[in-house]
């Protein structure tokens, strides 16, 4: 087991099977092999808004065969069933939605959850718009939602036919809208509570 994450080549490539004996103070996600610090640990308004949504989300899929889960939840991918030994991608979004219960194990999922939502922070921003969106796509997570919590707006990617994600529209949603979900057709969120007090 390796409890410091400074022991550690972070120039080198690792696996989930290395993921698995590290047990750090601080938390880290693996995107094609390579360590990325997450930041330190949320500030309030993100907490408050992945509560919210989380809270949101959950009551809207009681009875449903769909589930949704909040960090740390370990999600690994890219699709399919590889070893831990090969798997070289292991996130922790803020708030993931898995519909096929055979993705699902005690370590967390195995492939591309239906739904992501990630909150961005000062130190995360880059990685969620860039790399995690990357990833997302090539997994074909079907929608994925990047919330502001500062600024109290969201941003709605969805997968189209070819493969790549596109803005559901061109400026972001604000808290006096209601976002519209579409892994669930009909299913609307009101800003307004997931961005209030």
């Amino acid at each position: 087991m390796i409890s410091d994450i400074n022991k550690l080549d972070l120039s080198k490539r690792y696996t989930y099977a290395d993921y698995l004996t590290w047990q750090f103070d601080e938390m880290v996600e693996l995107i094609g092999g390579k360590i990325f610090r997450m930041s330190p640990a949320p500030g309030t308004s993100h907490q408050r808004l992945s509560g919210n949504l989380f809270r949101l989300i959950a009551n809207h899929l009681l009875g449903q065969p769909c589930q949704a889960f909040a960090a740390p939840f370990d999600v690994r991918l890219p699709p399919g069933r590889q070893s831990a030994g090969q798997i070289d991608t292991v996130v922790q979004p803020d708030i993931s939605i898995i519909c096929d219960p055979d993705k699902l194990d005690e370590r967390g999922c195995h492939g591309a959850p239906d739904w992501i939502v990630e909150i961005l922070s000062k130190s995360t921003a880059s990685k969620d718009l860039n790399e995690k969106y990357a990833l997302y796509e090539h997994a074909g997570v079907r929608e994925y939602w990047v919330a502001h919590p500062h600024e109290g707006t969201l941003l709605i990617y969805r997968l189209q036919a070819d493969g790549r994600y596109h803005l559901l529209r061109q400026t972001p949603f604000t808290r006096d809208e209601k976002a519209p979900v579409g892994v669930f057709p009909g299913f609307e969120i009101g800003l307004d509570e997931v961005f209030g007090e």
